[in-house]
């Protein structure tokens, strides 16, 4: 069996915390630095004059305020609440980073305007955003979801079939390599104008282009895997009567299914790369058009936020799929290593 080694893991907090060393810095020693931290942000934020005033600076504040009491609570409490308390401990550091960069952030922009407005946007206008334009912002979150949705179902699908044909099948491999070869490691996007004039709609040419983006990567990494199973497993199935069904469905897919997902995660990265491509044309919601519209009204605060939201949206699908492939996989505990 060939094991996948990803540089990307999800672990859980507590196998995460169990591999560190336990001589570490006391439990409630960095859940008060972090509580002065962002107590000190608070205070950044309050106290110092901005040189333009803007909307939501005291908000701002609040939050900061509201996360400097959790870290403090935390570490009154001790380990009294669990995972919560072993997640904010293991975290901890990392509050830590993320104060200093917000107070950095809130120096340069809105205190003293070092960096110039309004292609630099300090962190109140993001938060305005969030708060003022939250019913655009939340359509175009719902329409790339579904767009990306439908386009990464079709193409992993089709990756996933094709890739299973090419692999157990010498006479498909024979056919079809080469069109992968020829077509695969063209960008999706270079396919714009020839989408947008064969299919009849901006979105089902979208839907497209997302999966032809999916497609490959999932194609090659489950032929890939198929095709290195261990000959082994198919002669001792075989000897016990197994028909080529069962050795597809019982044998080859279960033991490729490591390298379907490591293509699943190429897949997904292309696809909203894609995607975003895909949505400046021709479409009336996403977050691509909400970035294209952002820049034609020069609202740099606005084109920031929806940057945000796309790398939060992208990182909690990639965390939604490695869930998926820990409930898959845990029956391989032992022969992958994670």
């Amino acid at each position: 069996m060939t094991t996948i080694d990803t540089t990307y893991s999800d672990t859980s907090i507590a196998a995460r915390t169990d591999a560190q060393p336990r001589a570490e810095r006391p439990f409630w020693l960095l859940g008060f630095v972090a509580a002065a931290a962002w107590l000190g942000v608070a205070a950044l934020i309050e106290l110092w004059p901005e040189i333009i005033p803007q909307p939501y600076g005291r908000e701002l504040a609040i939050i900061s305020l509201v996360v400097a009491f959790v870290f403090a609570g935390v570490a009154v409490t001790g380990k009294l609440f669990g995972t919560v308390a072993e997640t904010v401990r293991y975290y901890g550091p990392w509050s830590l980073v993320a104060a200093a960069l917000l107070a950095a952030w809130e120096v340069v922009t809105a205190k003293t305007g070092l960096l110039p407005v309004p292609f630099f946007s300090s962190p109140q206008s993001i938060l305005e955003v969030f708060l003022d334009d939250y019913g655009r912002l939340g359509t175009s979150v719902g329409y790339s979801v579904l767009l990306l949705a439908k386009g990464y179902f079709f193409g992993a699908l089709a990756g996933f079939l094709t890739g299973v044909t090419i692999g157990w099948s010498q006479a498909a491999s024979y056919w079809v390599h080469p069109v992968l070869r020829l077509v695969g490691p063209l960008p999706a996007t270079a396919w714009l104008p020839l989408a947008f004039f064969i299919f009849p709609t901006s979105g089902s040419a979208s839907v497209f282009l997302i999966a032809l983006a999916t497609a490959f990567p999932v194609t090659i990494l489950t032929w890939s895997g198929i095709a290195s199973v261990n000959r082994d497993y198919y002669d001792i199935a075989r000897t016990l009567g197994a028909k080529p069904a069962f050795l597809i469905l019982k044998v080859a897919i279960p033991a490729a299914l490591p390298h379907v997902f490591v293509g699943l995660f190429m897949g997904l990265g292309t696809s909203f790369a894609v995607l975003v491509v895909a949505e400046m044309l021709g479409v009336k919601a996403g977050l691509g058009w909400y970035l294209q519209w952002a820049q034609g009204w020069a609202a740099y605060a606005n084109m920031y936020a929806a940057l945000l939201v796309m790398a939060l949206m992208c990182s909690t699908l990639i965390t939604i799929l490695f869930r998926v492939r820990d409930w898959s996989l845990s029956w391989q505990k032992g022969l992958v290593r994670w």
